[in-house]
């Protein structure tokens, strides 16, 4: 006879860890290539200051800007909400030590978040020559440790 063992985490409140929403996005890399090249402030309109430092670092490169758009769409959709909700820089999608992509939300998205029980957002960007994709998951309960400090963001 076999033993199957779960190994899943269990949680201890009802929807903690459960899938709350998925998101995906793609983009046309050259799409924002123009709307940089045409609008000066195209960065800093829809990027957080942390996250435009990064682009910045990069060169401006039209292939991660792309990539860090289709992952707050992505966001957005997992979310169940709209920009008309909170603003895009609202959505922050940056990078840890690894270059692994990880959202962090304030204001009003942030509130969003804890009305629906949504303690952390994954995300993943994937790129081609000419397009830039984007999958968010967003898991049930009061997120991780790093939520819990009393600042008003969500990682």
């Amino acid at each position: 006879m076999f033993i199957i063992e779960n190994n899943i985490q269990r949680f201890g409140k009802r929807g903690e860890g459960m899938i709350r929403g998925i998101g995906i996005d793609i983009i046309e890399i050259e799409r924002i290539r123009r709307a940089v090249e045409r609008h000066s402030g195209f960065v800093d309109r829809f990027f957080a200051p942390e996250e435009a430092a990064y682009y910045r670092k990069r060169g401006m490169n039209a292939s991660s800007i792309a990539g860090g758009f289709a992952a707050k769409e992505a966001v957005v959709k997992a979310m169940g909400a709209g920009f008309g909700s909170f603003g895009w820089r609202d959505v922050v999608v940056i990078r840890n030590s690894r270059g692994k992509p990880e959202v962090k939300v304030r204001g009003a998205a942030k509130d969003l978040c804890e009305g629906l029980g949504i303690g952390r957002i994954f995300v993943s960007i994937s790129h081609s020559r000419d397009y830039a994709a984007a999958q968010a998951v967003a898991i049930g309960g009061d997120g991780h440790e790093d939520c819990n400090t009393g600042t008003d963001e969500m990682y």
